[in-house]
């Protein structure tokens, strides 16, 4: 079997467009939640959302006419594949581009193009509907225009699992190069589907928080949380075969060692309270990488603030770590980015990478109240130094679709 690298990241997210501002925000504890702004939300129960900040397409497309052929889930993708395909340097080596694939997934896809042409429709009559709405809408576009950008020609696929995405874009990449069907693949997600039609459906299935304070919007395992707060972004990660990464003398931020991809088969929307299906995706993870429970160990929770989910997590991490549950240094990074869907994954794995990198967990923002269901390190408010040696990050979608990827340190 091959070992898997990563040797590339890049973000675009409600705390940084790009790794380093990314990096230096999660640690400082910058919280990304504000009032909704990019619609009108008056009609909607829903104040807080989590929206990404400044981001320019003209900055990773050549011609307008590009940008206006893409919608902005696509435009999220090839901003972060930008970032992570120059860090790892994978384009200038000798990459054969047969054995260079794409795993890019979205939880929702083309929202806003649907809704706007939804509108032309009503509005303007079916003749004016735009001859790029269907490439712009469908789900797979992010990873086939990646490819295309790239002319990657290997095994090329979008994964669509909900909140777990890219967890599962991340792990099936690796389980590809592991078993040498390719040498790399470009994996993560991405979303954009801030808009009043999406808010308005995830509030009617009681998921969104409806504070109007950003402190109390998004508080991961605080007994006061009440639901999540909707985020955006997208995160890119390069992963390669060791030996390949080694003989181009790439930069190895870290190797992933362990991949869980389960199903609770319980519910549509709530997870199973008895953490089945999670403490069996987390356990194969751990097994896989020969994790013991002995080593230092960073935790990047699901976390999504909700009360069903975060009692349920805590559940399965004591079930998979028994007693060493307690040593385990976790957080949520939702508290700080929102819920960001389909990229929430690949984005939580680069925040756990980046913990091995730097030796620094990034805290659990906003958490004043402990739950009694919840009384694990959270990693409360305040960043921590600890060398960990293994990162762990798990992700848990509507479906009951559950995954964790696990990482060690370089």
């Amino acid at each position: 079997m091959n070992r898997v690298v990563v040797t590339g990241m890049g973000v675009i997210s409600p705390v940084g467009n790009d790794i380093p501002t990314f990096w230096e925000n999660i640690t400082k504890g910058v919280c990304g939640i504000d009032k909704i702004q990019k619609f009108d939300a008056s009609r909607l129960k829903v104040n807080l959302d989590a929206e990404v900040k400044d981001f320019n397409p003209k900055n990773y497309y050549e011609t307008m006419q590009e940008i206006r052929k893409s919608d902005l889930f696509m435009q999220y993708a090839v901003a972060a594949t930008d970032e992570a395909v120059k860090m790892s340097g994978i384009m200038d080596s000798d990459i054969d581009k047969e054995r260079l694939g794409v795993y890019i997934g979205t939880g929702i896809g083309g929202i806003n193009t649907t809704l706007a042409e939804a509108k032309k429709l009503e509005s303007k009559g079916p003749e004016r509907i735009s001859a790029f709405f269907v490439p712009m809408m469908i789900a797979n576009m992010a990873s086939g225009t990646v490819s295309i950008r790239y002319g990657a020609k290997g095994p090329t696929l979008p994964i669509v699992t909900a909140c777990a995405t890219s967890s599962h874009a991340v792990g099936e990449a690796y389980r590809a190069i592991k078993h040498g069907y390719a040498d790399a693949i470009i994996a993560g997600g991405s979303e954009a589907a801030i808009n009043e039609l999406a808010m308005a459906g995830f509030v009617n299935c009681q998921a969104l928080c409806l504070s109007d304070d950003p402190k109390t919007g998004s508080i991961p395992f605080d007994a006061r949380r009440s639901g999540f707060v909707m985020g955006e972004g997208a995160g890119i990660l390069v992963l390669e075969e060791y030996e390949h990464a080694i003989k181009r003398n790439a930069h190895i931020y870290a190797e992933v060692t362990g991949y869980g991809n389960t199903a609770d088969a319980y519910h549509i929307t709530a997870p199973d309270p008895e953490a089945d299906g999670a403490i069996r995706a987390i356990r194969a993870a751990v097994e896989e990488s020969g994790i013991t429970g002995e080593e230092e160990i960073y935790v990047n929770a699901h976390g999504t603030s909700t009360h069903l989910n975060d009692a349920m997590e805590t559940k399965a991490l004591k079930e998979v770590f028994g007693s060493r549950a307690y040593d385990l240094h976790i957080s949520s990074t939702k508290s700080m980015t929102g819920h960001m869907l389909g990229a929430t994954g690949a984005v939580e794995a680069i925040a756990s990478i980046m913990a091995l990198e730097k030796g620094v967990i990034p805290p659990t923002i906003n958490y004043v109240e402990k739950d009694e269901e919840c009384d694990l390190d959270y990693t409360p408010n305040t960043a921590k130094k600890v060398e960990a040696e293994y990162a762990i990050s798990t992700s848990l979608g509507f479906g009951g679709h559950n995954a964790c990827v696990a990482f060690k340190k370089n």
